[in-house]
């Protein structure tokens, strides 16, 4: 556990390097993209469709994402939006990134709070949607991250996201298993895409899954 919690901590010193890379920015992070993950240009577009699927442009309730990162990826869809939002996570160097950024930005309206996705510091039934980019496979307590996750969701309400899931490139299972689990940077056991299917199917009243890649985009209703 205090590998993991090293991990996270780590990943925040190593934000300015994330941050090209989930933004697809420069060469390198392209090569990153392409070597380790399998995302060409074309498939990275649609890593990120799937990634916001389950967000509406026009949506304006309240929204929790878990975790936040530095927000590179999900601070620009919330400037088009009219809403309520609750930023989570575990590292405050990824929040210290994220504040810095909805600065630049001039994004009000956001909340940033440290937070463990097993115990969420929400009451039940608290938003319409919950959004979770690139965090089951890091957080160490799945089942709890799952059952909180479904906790502070309301009735009707819409969890989204995206994932790792084993099993559907080669390349990319032998670099996470070989270096992002040893670092303690991702968290196993990890789904397949057929094991996350049936879990979110059991637990959703709604849940459609789809795949680029390595990654699996997830909308659900509650």
């Amino acid at each position: 556990m205090q590998k993991i919690l090293d991990a996270y901590q780590l990943v925040g010193y190593c934000s300015t390097f994330f941050d090209r890379m989930m933004a697809n920015a420069d060469l390198l992070a392209r090569l990153a993209l392409k070597i380790f993950w399998g995302l060409d240009a074309a498939a990275y577009q649609k890593f990120l469709a799937q990634a916001f699927a389950g967000i509406p442009k026009n949506f304006g309730g309240r929204l929790l994402e878990v975790p936040v990162g530095t927000g590179v990826l999900s601070l620009p869809i919330y400037q088009k939006l009219d809403a309520e939002i609750f930023c989570v996570d575990y590292s405050d160097k990824m929040l210290d990134a994220a504040k810095v950024r909805a600065s630049q930005m001039n994004l009000r309206g956001v909340k940033f709070l440290q937070g463990d996705v097993a115990k969420l510091p929400f009451a039940d039934n608290f938003f319409d949607a919950v959004l979770s980019i690139n965090g089951f496979h890091v957080f160490p307590d799945k089942n709890s991250a799952w059952t909180e996750t479904y906790r502070v969701l309301k009735s009707g309400g819409t969890f989204s996201g995206c994932m790792y899931v084993k099993g559907e490139n080669r390349r990319t299972d032998f670099f996470v298993e070989n270096f992002c689990d040893r670092q303690g940077f991702f968290s196993p056991p990890h789904e397949t895409f057929a094991s996350l299917q049936k879990k979110l199917s059991e637990r959703y009243a709604r849940a459609e899954i789809t795949n680029v890649e390595s990654f699996a985009g997830f909308v659900c209703t509650k």
